[in-house]
């Protein structure tokens, strides 16, 4: 056999083993990036496992990821056009072929930061998953943000206690009339400290309790939650709802309010349970808007936690859905904190079960007021959110976004401001009867 005729089958060996791997190099579907505070996250869906390796590089601060079995594709070259110029952490990205069969990244970075890569298996309607997290060196302390934000409201001067001051009025124009404080005015020292201790007395020396309230907005981000006929997101219409709720409890003395998110992220489970211990928050609020598979399921809900089972089959099914989220949304496993998963479940007591029953009955019957009620009582089942061991929790089931009548009212700004109206009352009425005392949070 001549030397020319050998190393043409060779090179024909060559191309046979080479053919397989063009055939089945992977494919990137789509690509999103979600910015915020908290932290930036990128996406890359693609239809098999990819293996990441990345690493960070100095002076200027940058992340370089390489990525196997990868060919550069027009989906993956568009991420350069998705980073936004108002993102925290990253400046710009580079995409480049490395070599063959190898895809480079290079992250530009605005700060440094702690990243977290990670690859997520099939989920809802994602394919595979290739997750780059990158969060500050420095986390983000809640306390520090809402005094940034002037996310606080002073003391009514002549109110000595909490109670009075989020006491119920006559009618629903009476119980918003006060008039908001100027949230955009400079932080001064006093109020720092007072946002940490929760106390500040007035000027006749009276102790107030300042009231701190955690606004839970569900979904976000990777996990868009239930969706409408025509196309409205759960996840969109409950920042809304939270969003016109806070200012509303802000229009109350005494009250101030954290958000979970406030814009469009992902906020695992537990991490939402997390942020409304830090601010020591008095009260819990998740709000979603249910979806079913009949389109003609209908009404609003309250649900708060139950250790023993839930009340209703319809009650479990959802609370197995919600607790989903975790899964859609896409967190680190690796990186997941289960021993705060463990305690919240542990130390979940009667005590706080039966204050966020109140509060739910307190809401519930406010609600009912400006829709249907789905059923007229608080129901109970095992949401993983609600499980602040020392926190009265409640997840508010808005509407059913799967019927069409609902999902309209859901999108409508008027109803929306019905809704936190009922909330607010309803909020207040529950702090009538059952005043807040000193904290002694469990820690």
């Amino acid at each position: 056999m001549s030397r020319r005729t050998v190393l043409k089958a060779g090179a024909t060996l060559l191309l046979s083993v080479l053919a397989p791997l063009r055939a089945y190099a992977a494919q990137i579907l789509a690509v999103r990036v979600w910015p915020a505070e908290d932290y930036t996250r990128v996406t890359l869906e693609n239809d098999t496992d990819l293996k990441a390796t990345h690493f960070i590089v100095k002076d200027p601060e940058r992340m370089v990821v390489d990525i196997e079995g990868l060919e550069l594709n027009p989906t993956l070259k568009s991420l350069v056009a998705k980073i936004q110029s108002n993102d925290p952490y990253i400046k710009q990205v580079r995409v480049g072929q490395n070599r063959p069969n190898v895809v480079r990244l290079v992250f530009d970075l605005k700060e440094e930061v702690t990243p977290q890569v990670f690859t997520l298996a099939p989920a809802g309607n994602y394919k595979h998953r290739l997750i780059f997290d990158l969060y500050p060196n420095k986390p983000i302390d809640p306390i520090a943000a809402m005094i940034e934000k002037g996310d606080w409201t002073d003391p009514a001067p002549e109110t000595g206690a909490a109670a009075a001051a989020v006491a119920p009025k006559p009618t629903p124009k009476e119980q918003l009339a006060e008039l908001k404080p100027d949230l955009k005015a400079e932080p001064r020292e006093e109020l720092k400290n007072e946002l940490k201790t929760a106390e500040k007395f007035d000027k006749n020396g009276k102790l107030v309790r300042m009231i701190t309230i955690a606004l839970d907005p569900g979904h976000g981000g990777e996990d868009p939650g239930a969706s409408g006929k025509n196309g409205s997101r759960e996840k969109d219409i409950v920042l809304s709802i939270a969003k016109r709720l806070k200012a509303k409890l802000e229009d109350v003395p005494n009250i101030r309010v954290m958000l979970t998110r406030d814009g469009d992220y992902f906020v695992p489970l537990g991490t939402r349970v997390e942020k409304a211990r830090k601010v020591q928050a008095d009260l819990f609020v998740s709000i979603h808007a249910d979806a079913f598979v009949q389109p003609t399921a209908r009404g609003s809900s309250v649900f708060v936690l139950s250790e023993k089972g839930a009340t209703s089959s319809a009650a479990r099914w959802l609370a197995d859905k919600e607790n989903l989220a975790d899964t859609i949304g896409g967190v680190n496993v690796k990186n997941h904190d289960k021993q705060l998963a463990s305690v919240l479940f542990d130390l979940s007591t009667t005590a706080q079960i039966n204050d966020s029953m109140k509060l739910g009955r307190s809401v519930l019957g406010e609600i009912g007021g400006i829709n249907r009620l789905h059923k007229g009582s608080v129901e109970q089942a095992g949401f993983a959110v609600l499980k602040a061991p020392d926190i009265p929790s409640i997840l508010i089931e808005t509407a059913f976004i799967s019927n069409p009548e609902e999902e309209a009212k859901l999108l409508d700004e008027a109803y929306q401001n019905k809704l936190a109206d009922a909330i607010v009352t309803g909020i207040r009425r529950y702090f009538a009867k059952n005043p807040p005392l000193a904290k002694n949070r469990l820690t």
